[in-house]
């Protein structure tokens, strides 16, 4: 009897040198025929696809570095991952808009592949164990395990197609190299119809509820459905109002081989708007701890924290507001996650401090007592007399009173507090000051931010409890929760019916998000209009979202880069400023058109054309 590995099934190599990483599946020997006889078989290989997913989407922050409101410092190399356990992320350009950077994404590439290919094998063995069983309960826990997979597999060809366009399209297994070694791109059209498929297989068949932590069910289903469906209308859309480059190939000019089509664009916001709505209204999830914005605590002050804060610890790992993501060991296990690592500070852990808020981020936070945005922030010398004291200074704390909760919750400015903690044990209360690295400030240790280029710091993803060092973390790192859902209904809903269409549900549901800020409600009568609307979801999905990965992908599909970060037309492009008044970063610069355009579609990775004759590259890096 031959012995094999659960893996060899799976193929050696797929697309040149897109190796899939046979290893990564559990390495114990067992015989070939006693192998996919039983749902304990199904759900061991099922639990490998999760493991490779996750090293795909547990460290989506990253991507938000090519924003206008998270710095992330450099690339997610091994010196800042433990392990492979982001291996998708290496050696992507996270640190600069105006770069280039869809021409750093190879890994991610494959990495994704690795992730369909995994699936495409425990699918394709699960379903030839389904006609010999004979229980109807095994029958429909083993339809789960699909669904399953199938979902992982469409999350990940979703990411790719959201990338770079038209890729290689494959659902079954690849025994040999030669299956694909001259496969040519399939069309977005195409895929779209096949992720759609999987994540209705997966809806009709998960159950309600997880049966484990980080394991999907059929809200998450429902939910990632209907943001394919939003994607697509989106890049079906030809008529952004503040974007005329899309003309005349449609809404993604850069991908040559696609046309938009307008009506398509409006079946798919009302389809993706029925979705949304059936997650809302039917799945029973609730915001965390009901939406409610908590305490604010005191100014200067960390003992207490709104609850949003709280949101992004593993005291949430259970609440379902987290819909889809990815569960991480602890102490020992190898396999936690780094979000302290990447956004703590020296004195927190001794962790490396990649990922910081821009100053400008300040800004979109709302004022508790009026609902509108505050009069901006003013960067200051601190050597000035009045630098701590005068109006709307970036070095007054006055200046941070009564905003929106998230941003206490979010980031730390001036003179805030925050857990200290070294070797997995607590050690102070520690205070920020800008560019003040060690030494007492009012009687508090000084906080170690010895990255800190912007004068704040991060308070979102960083523990507050002692026991698990830096990359230790046991937070379900979440690739799409409820507040998501909400505010991707209302955009949806916006442009299939206005505002106050679909009984006026969207308006209600951004006016719940808010409320996680206690901030007040949206006027009814202010926001009757779908582009003054649109605006106010935006700025929703800035503070709501911050840092998770979704404002990279947002502007992309809304043909935003121009918009955020001045178009060609109007160089010399943006500069941004530290809290001390200095200019620390100038994007787009005197940039070229082809520039922008290179945001939004990636380079199909050279070392996969340099296999495949077949395999065309996007024309804006030709």
């Amino acid at each position: 009897m031959k012995s094999l590995k659960i893996v060899c099934l799976v193929g050696a190599c797929m697309l040149g040198t897109s190796c899939v990483e046979l290893d990564q599946y559990p390495t114990g020997e067992v015989a070939s025929d006693l192998f996919w006889k039983t749902e304990a078989d199904a759900e061991y290989a099922l639990n490998a696809v999760y493991m490779q997913a996750r090293r795909q989407f547990n460290r989506d922050y990253v991507f938000d570095g090519n924003t206008e409101y998270y710095l992330f410092s450099g690339n997610v190399s091994t010196s800042q991952a433990s392990g492979d356990i982001s291996l998708a992320y290496r050696g992507g350009k996270y640190d600069n808009p105006s770069s280039a950077y869809g021409g750093n994404f190879d890994t991610y590439y494959q990495q994704s592949y690795s992730t369909i290919n995994f699936a495409n094998y425990t699918v394709d063995n699960i379903e030839k164990m389904l006609p010999n069983v004979k229980s109807e309960a095994s029958k429909k826990k083993l339809q789960a395990f699909i669904g399953e997979a199938r979902m992982l597999r469409a999350m990940a060809y979703f990411r790719l197609i959201s990338m770079w366009g038209d890729v290689p399209y494959f659902d079954k297994t690849i025994n040999d190299n030669s299956e694909v070694e001259f496969i040519a791109r399939t069309p977005i059209a195409e895929i779209y119809q096949h992720l759609y498929d999987d994540f209705t297989y997966a809806w009709e068949n998960l159950p309600d509820k997880p049966v484990a932590l980080g394991r999907m069910d059929k809200w998450g289903a429902l939910a990632f459905r209907g943001k394919l469906q939003l994607y697509w209308a989106c890049w079906n859309r030809i008529d952004w109002p503040w974007n005329s480059s899309i003309a005349p190939n449609g809404g993604w000019p850069e991908l040559t081989t696609f046309t938009a089509d307008p009506a398509a664009s409006a079946k798919a916001y009302k389809d993706a708007a029925a979705d949304f709505r059936k997650v809302i209204e039917e799945s029973g999830i609730t915001l965390f701890r009901n939406g409610e914005p908590g305490d604010w605590g005191k100014m200067g002050e960390c003992e207490v924290l709104p609850n949003y804060y709280y949101l992004f610890t593993p005291d949430a790992n259970e609440d379902r507001e987290l819909m889809v993501g990815f569960a991480h060991g602890g102490v020992g296990t190898g396999q936690g996650e780094e979000l302290m690592r990447d956004n703590g500070t020296r004195s927190t852990e001794n962790s490396q401090m990649w990922g910081q808020p821009r100053m400008e981020i300040v800004n979109r936070y709302q004022s508790t007592i009026t609902g509108d945005f505050c009069e901006p922030i003013v960067g200051m010398n601190p050597n000035a007399p009045d630098a701590r004291t005068a109006k709307n200074s970036a070095l007054n704390p006055e200046t941070y009173k009564d905003r929106d909760y998230r941003m206490k919750a979010t980031i730390l400015w001036e003179d805030e507090t925050q857990v200290g903690l070294m070797s997995r044990a607590f050690d102070q209360i520690r205070k920020y000051r800008y560019k003040v690295r060690t030494g007492n400030i009012d009687g508090f240790g000084a906080i170690n931010a010895d990255r800190d280029n912007t004068g704040y710091i991060m308070r979102k993803f960083v523990r507050n409890k002692p026991g698990l060092a830096r990359n230790e973390g046991n937070y379900k790192t979440t690739v799409l929760r409820l507040a998501d859902v909400y505010l991707m209904y209302a955009e949806a809903a916006n442009e299939a019916y206005g505002p106050l269409g679909d009984g006026g549900l969207a308006l209600e549901v951004v006016n719940k998000i808010r409320h996680r800020g206690n901030l007040p409600a949206l006027a009814v009568e202010k926001y009757a209009d779908k582009e003054t609307f649109f605006y106010a979801i935006e700025q929703e999905r800035i503070v709501e979202l911050y840092a998770e990965g979704h404002r990279f992908f947002d502007l992309r599909r809304w043909r935003s880069i121009e918009r955020v970060f001045v178009g060609p037309e109007t160089s010399p492009g943006v500069k941004m400023y530290d809290s001390h008044g200095s200019e620390r970063y100038h994007y787009f610069n005197n940039t070229s058109y082809e520039n922008y355009h290179r945001q939004y579609i990636f380079r199909i990775p050279p070392s996969e054309r340099n296999k495949n004759p077949n395999l065309t590259q996007n024309e804006c890096w030709l």
